[in-house]
């Protein structure tokens, strides 16, 4: 996995834990030492008050709470997260506690996934040369695990080619099958001709955000206006699930919690393409950089949901013909082949550019972003792993399949 050998690797965690360890407790001086100075100066401000007009006029504020990652025990998954940062380029004064945190989640998010895969796999494997029986074997746990038909023989074909050119052992076999993931969930991505999608600086970015409900559409869109603001581009949301009255009001409340303004109908059965047309002339006055739509997941027929995507992006080609649109379809990884059914489906009429992930934690068919590569040709853009605000990343797929193949 790494450029540093196993006896290494956790010398090597240990000092970035330790660096993590002495950053924070600076941080968390500065924090106090700011905290004590701000309540020094707010005395001093209550006392002139007083003294000026006879009474307290304003209560005292409470102190602002700052939302940050703790520092957890020296752990496997510590370790684990640190040499996957390794093997990427990052230096040992270079790790972030947002970045371990986040690959841990990631870890414990495909370990249902692992749990009927990879253990299974090295159990079968050890340390013995793989067999054609192996590879059988092998075969039967990718499906399982919702690889995908096209995904498994993919990998099988290149396996046994492999294996009638050489010998080879259950660690090198290993190696090999991540390769081999990674290439499927890399190839898509390479021929969108975008690494990571982030919007264009200079031109209004909207992305549409689809799929159907139950996925967590509206979720996502909120995760990810937080991750916008959080990067620094001005981000606006329109409420275009006008035919679910719940998604407007839980996008105000995401809304307010990643500080990005929505713009909304509060008209029953509002038409959504009217909602749009009302974002897009907010989004120019304001200069936005990001304008994230969610749009209804479930109408009458799916005729009638793919007219109302088409009337949208009507609108958004005559009021912003410059604009840089992207369509996500939303997925639930706990979906399975049902998922890759409806990506199929949505990628033939809605003229899809990516997909997000969602739901990785706690479900046993993490191998469906396989499927969603190979099979319908989707660069994945986005996955969650987790119900926190911070919980959806851009996509990584050297990340993604070390998670997915973790042995310990």
């Amino acid at each position: 996995m790494t450029n540093t050998n196993s006896d290494n690797s956790r010398e090597w965690a240990e000092q970035a834990y330790a660096l993590l360890k002495k950053r924070q407790e600076e941080q968390k001086q500065e924090l106090q030492k700011k905290e004590e100075q701000k309540q020094e100066l707010q005395k001093k401000e209550e006392q002139k008050s007083f003294i000026d007009n006879g009474t307290k006029e304003n209560p005292p504020k409470k102190p602002e709470t700052v939302d940050e990652l703790e520092l957890g025990e020296f752990d496997d998954n510590f370790t684990w997260s640190a040499m996957v940062l390794a093997a990427q380029g990052k230096k040992v004064n270079q790790i972030t506690l947002d970045e371990i945190d986040w690959l841990t989640k990631l870890r414990r998010g495909l370990e249902e996934t692992r749990k009927g895969f990879v253990s299974e796999l090295l159990e079968k494997l050890g340390d013995d040369p793989l067999t054609p029986e192996s590879l059988d074997d092998l075969e039967t746990l990718l499906i399982r695990a919702d690889v995908g038909i096209d995904s498994t023989d993919k990998v099988i074909g290149s396996l046994r080619k492999k294996l009638n050119e050489e010998v080879v052992g259950g660690e090198a076999g290993i190696k090999f099958l991540k390769r081999e993931l990674k290439l499927i969930i890399d190839k898509p991505i390479k021929n969108s001709g975008t690494n990571i999608l982030v919007p264009q600086k200079g031109k209004l970015n909207v992305w549409l955000l689809v799929g159907v409900n139950g996925v967590g559409k509206t979720t996502t869109l909120g995760k990810l206006a937080y991750l916008s603001s959080r990067s620094k581009y001005k981000t606006l949301i329109a409420a275009a699930d006008t035919f679910r009255a719940a998604a407007v009001e839980q996008l105000k409340v995401w809304g307010e919690r990643s500080n990005v303004d929505v713009i909304s109908n509060q008209s029953k059965n509002a038409d959504p393409a009217a909602v749009v047309f009302d974002a897009i002339n907010s989004a120019k006055k304001r200069n936005i950089d990001l304008l994230l739509v969610d749009t209804a997941g479930r109408l009458q027929t799916k005729n009638n949901l793919m007219d109302e995507l088409a009337k949208i992006k009507k609108i958004i080609d005559k009021k912003v013909p410059d604009a840089i649109v992207e369509s996500l379809l939303v997925l639930d990884a706990s979906q399975g082949q049902n998922g890759l059914k409806q990506a199929k489906s949505f990628a033939k009429s809605a003229n899809l550019s990516g997909a997000i992930i969602t739901k990785l934690d706690g479900t046993s068919r993490g191998g469906v972003s396989l499927a969603v590569s190979e099979e319908v040709n989707l660069p994945i853009r986005f996955i969650g792993a987790g119900e926190g605000i911070k919980d959806l990343r851009p996509f990584n797929s050297y990340e993604f399949v070390e998670a997915m193949l973790a042995d310990k």
